[in-house]
């Protein structure tokens, strides 16, 4: 399945492929046939068939398995019955899905057969500069300059007119049908897998009176706020290079993708919305805007760019030259030419603004103080505190303004705007709450919200950043991670060990037998209590001690597969390796000593550093209690000695632990 989306070569048993998700010339990404996964050692993730879905297309899990239900022709059978309500509007969609798919043809097909197709609607593609596999790739098209023609062309196929009105494909007035995209070349709207969702038609006719573009009306399928034109052929090179261009029309898109660039998208000739900022990040945290010269426009558009702000991602812009926009300048530039423009002429976003401001404000001091207000607000949209300093800080340079004068002006337009949020989910609470409201905390202010709950939290307290791990607990990680890894790589096999009765003398009577790696390590770790800190290996470890109770062993080809993605990855991460012992050492007679033959030696071994690094875990912990309290005061000493007796037990059981030579005894 994966060699559908990417171009692999044979690597000993494996497959390799240079990564889909970062830029690299020597392949790390790794297919193990065998065991059914895959590994990307450049950006480190991996899975199976369906977490690659998930991050090559950004599939949701769901989305996935039915993806490869529907190319596999397997049928998804529900857990639970739909409602009709559900199944009404599953059936819609598929209904308009499947007119549009076939109106994409129909399209295609006119540019390609028909006489007047060809003449007009192929004729505009050509005289626009693009090639044919870039015509075919965008699947553009052409609805024929006729009253009805397509509208009898679906219903001779057996389309209900009922879903070719819904679809905005066809329009019905006073008991007549013509079709709405009549005599307009056709930009099929795709989704983020490639399901025709719309269409966008523009009128060849110089008539000022009729709309340049018609785009399909909302429906059950398309929703022109949430979608993204292009989105579906750029997510892959919007993730390899972490970076989206967003452009304002369809051309522009192709136009791009014709010079190679093909991370770019368009709005789809609507304003940017929340959804369309969420569906790109997505995929990026980098947003690049392109511009044409048209500074109306520009303006226009700087509420978008605050919205950009407000959802964490990072706002570049460049301006292409007077009369050029990202269409034409494409047309007349190499890729290379085209992608050092773009670099060279990036600005960032508070720089830009304060450009494009500052030519309409001269020397006037009102009007350079209502600047920066503006870009003092669109500071303040951004929640991470570390980049509001630095725009704070670049503000400032560019104004010559004192720092700390913008830095307070920033926070004054965040505590207000949390004021009426505040405010605003107080009034809600009282609407839906018979309780009093609470009362008004000493020092409030601005209709009694508490000044304390407006300040930004970086500016509340210090020391509220996380520290780094203590050494005790990168250790235990790495104790954890190995016994795991055992219980993946060789959880199923079997190995020796001592089995231990007491009989009716209270005697051990010590005899060997065999017994699975997993059934072992279980064992060990739940009679003496430990857990693991890592909580995606405890959940692995609790998963296989179920198991066990159940009479199964699972063991790794379960995990891979496991429909928890954490589990999964964390799995495939574990049994990854990315370099194998070439077959042709043992024929020239080259040997190395493998974990698999010393197995016995090795499970001990990762007990025991496991058991030992908790131990020595909990020590720690109780001697920072002890040195913490202050033996002069009766209550704490009473605790100390507590505490002082556990440290004790935890010695003992330490220096048993010295003699490992217990491990792995199964006692019943």
């Amino acid at each position: 399945m994966i060699g559908d989306f990417l171009q692999m070569k044979k690597s000993g048993s494996n497959f390799k492929a240079k990564s889909p998700f970062v830029d690299e010339k020597t392949p790390s990404f790794m297919v193990s046939p065998a065991k059914q996964i895959w590994k990307c050692f450049s950006s480190g993730k991996g899975g199976n068939v369906v977490s690659f879905l998930m991050e090559h297309e950004h599939f949701t899990y769901v989305e996935a398995l039915k993806w490869l239900a529907q190319k596999y022709n397997i049928e998804i059978k529900e857990d639970r019955e739909r409602t009709p309500e559900e199944i009404a509007a599953y059936s819609e969609r598929e209904n308009l899905s499947i007119i549009n798919e076939f109106a994409r043809d129909h399209f295609v097909y006119n540019i390609e057969n028909n006489e007047q197709g060809k003449a007009i609607g192929r004729s505009y593609f050509v005289e626009r500069g693009f090639r044919e596999d870039i015509i075919a790739k965008f699947q553009l098209g052409y609805c024929l300059d006729e009253s009805d023609g397509f509208t009898k062309q679906a219903l001779s196929k057996n389309y209900k007119l009922e879903f070719l009105e819904k679809a905005g494909l066809t329009k019905t007035k006073e008991g007549r049908s013509f079709d709405f995209f009549r005599g307009r070349v056709m930009f099929p709207i795709h989704s983020v897998a490639g399901k025709v969702l719309g269409f966008g038609g523009r009128t060849l006719k110089a008539d000022k009176k009729v709309a340049k573009y018609f785009n399909s009306p909302e429906s059950e399928l398309y929703n022109k706020s949430k979608i993204l034109y292009g989105l579906y052929f750029a997510k892959n090179a919007i993730i390899k290079y972490d970076q989206c261009y967003l452009v304002e029309g369809y051309t522009d898109v192709i136009s791009l993708h014709q010079s190679g660039v093909e991370n770019v998208v368009a709005s789809s000739g609507t304003s940017l919305t929340e959804d369309q900022i969420k569906l790109i990040k997505r995929y990026t945290n980098n947003i690049t805007i392109l511009y044409d010269g048209d500074a109306a426009g520009i303006k226009a558009s700087f509420r978008g760019i605050d919205m950009i702000l407000s959802q964490g991602l990072n706002v570049k812009v460049v301006l292409f030259p007077d009369g050029e926009d990202p269409d034409s300048y494409a047309k007349k530039s190499s890729a290379t030419e085209l992608e050092t423009y773009i670099k060279e002429n990036s600005k960032d976003f508070i720089v830009f603004k304060s450009d494009v401001l500052l030519e309409g404000a001269g020397n006037d001091p009102i009007k350079k103080s209502e600047l920066i207000n503006d870009i003092v607000g669109s500071i303040a949209v951004i929640d991470d505190a570390i980049k509001r300093q630095v725009y704070c800080r670049e503000c400032a340079g560019i104004f010559n303004i004192d720092e700390q004068t913008i830095i307070q002006a920033v926070n004054n337009v965040r505590m207000k705007t949390t004021a009426a949020k505040l405010k605003s989910e107080q009034y809600k609470n009282k609407a839906q709450s018979p309780l009093p409201p609470p009362q008004q905390s000493i020092g409030a202010d601005l209709d009694g919200i508490p000044l304390d709950a407006l300040i930004p939290p970086e500016y509340q307290t210090a020391g509220q950043q996380s520290q780094m791990a203590s050494v005790s607990d990168k250790r235990i990680e790495a104790q954890e991670f190995d016994v795991i890894r055992l219980m993946l790589n060789y959880g199923l096999l079997v190995v020796k060990t001592e089995h231990v009765e007491i009989d009716e003398d209270e005697k051990e009577q010590v005899k060997q037998v065999e017994v699975a790696v997993n059934e072992l390590i279980v064992h060990e770790l739940e009679k003496d209590e430990i857990e693991f800190q890592n909580p995606v290996y405890q959940k692995i470890f609790d998963e296989v001690s179920n198991g066990l109770k159940n009479n199964e062993l699972l063991g790794e080809s379960y995990f891979l597969r496991h429909e928890d993605g954490e589990i999964a990855s964390k799995a495939v991460d574990i049994v990854s390796k990315r370099h194998e012992i070439s077959p042709n050492w043992t024929s020239k007679k080259v040997y190395t000593t493998l974990e698999s033959e010393k197995l016995e030696l090795a499970i001990k071994q990762a007990i025991y550093s496991f058991k030992s690094a908790k131990l020595r875990h909990d020590k720690e912990i109780i001697q920072e209690k002890i040195a913490q309290l202050d033996a002069s005061d009766e209550d704490q000493f009473i605790e100390i000695v507590g505490l002082m007796k556990e440290q004790r037990k935890l010695d003992t059981v330490i220096g048993a632990l010295s003699n490992n030579d217990t491990l792995g005894r199964v006692i019943h």
